[in-house]
């Protein structure tokens, strides 16, 4: 399927946040969101959701309006993972994945419901934490959490706010390969806000740049420029090259006591 989005805009009252947004995500490819904090990103995936009302434009799912989709279908054809979830009630970790099968049949799950939740608890390495209750985790282990509920659905779309945000870098890297490699096996579409130039750089297909409420840019991780990423984030930085790897360094950490090499370091990693 391919998630579309033609002329969007969006205001809080007299602010407006997004405007004229045109974005395509195609079946088998992750599209990297990113942007100064402020710029729009989140309130552009929850507006895929239907979490927020635009004030105009169109978003479709394979050619079809999102207003047309019930809730149960939408659930079934376009998952969301948000940043932080109320935490409303108490639930175990299976049980909270569990909650991603439910667009697929009722209050009662089935045996291939609660299989599909063992398979995808094993390929987070949550087995372990199975009946634990999700409050009791670590904030990283709860995001993990959140991913395996809308990975359990199998959706054709899948709408990540910041998957990685509070992951130590092995699990940032374990999260966005398991996401590269969901979305080759099963031909899924991925729009994945993200705050790291880097990890967006190695895992992103295409990067779309928000700026102002705009698409700044839209393409592949070459388009993260020197010159685009002093526009959209008021910092420079230089791009240096690690084997076949784009590196974008922040040129203020290369001047603060010695840091840069350790960030340098860091950032090879990735």
């Amino acid at each position: 399927m391919t998630l579309e989005i033609t002329d969007l805009s969006f205001s809080y009252g007299d602010v407006t946040v997004l405007e004229g947004v045109d974005l395509t995500v195609a079946s088998g490819e992750v599209v990297g969101l990113l942007g100064p904090n402020g710029s729009g990103k989140s309130t552009l995936l929850k507006s895929i959701h239907r979490i927020h009302e635009p004030d105009g434009g169109r978003i479709e799912i394979d050619g079809r309006d999102i207003e047309a989709f019930g809730p149960q279908e939408l659930a079934r054809a376009a998952s969301y993972v948000p940043q932080h979830d109320d935490g409303a009630f108490p639930a175990t970790v299976f049980e909270t994945v569990l909650q991603g099968r439910r667009p697929h049949g009722g209050w009662s799950p089935s045996e291939a419901d609660r299989a599909a939740v063992a398979e995808v608890l094993a390929r987070l390495d949550l087995e372990q934490f199975a009946t634990r209750r999700l409050g009791d985790l670590s904030g990283g282990q709860q995001q993990k959490v959140r991913f395996g509920r809308a990975l359990v659905g199998d959706p054709s779309v899948m709408v990540l706010d910041e998957p990685t945000s509070a992951l130590d870098l092995k699990h940032q890297l374990d999260v966005m390969e398991l996401v590269s490699t969901h979305v080759r096996e099963r031909d899924v579409a991925v729009v994945a806000a993200l705050h790291d130039l880097n990890l967006a750089s190695r895992y992103c297909d295409r990067i779309a740049l928000l700026h102002d409420g705009e698409i700044h840019v839209v393409g592949p991780p070459e388009v993260l420029t020197p010159e685009t990423v002093r526009t959209v984030y008021g910092v420079d930085v230089s791009v240096v090259h690690h084997g076949e790897r784009r590196l974008i360094v922040p040129e203020a950490a290369s001047k603060m006591d010695g840091t840069g090499e350790q960030a340098r370091t860091q950032l090879e990693t990735l």
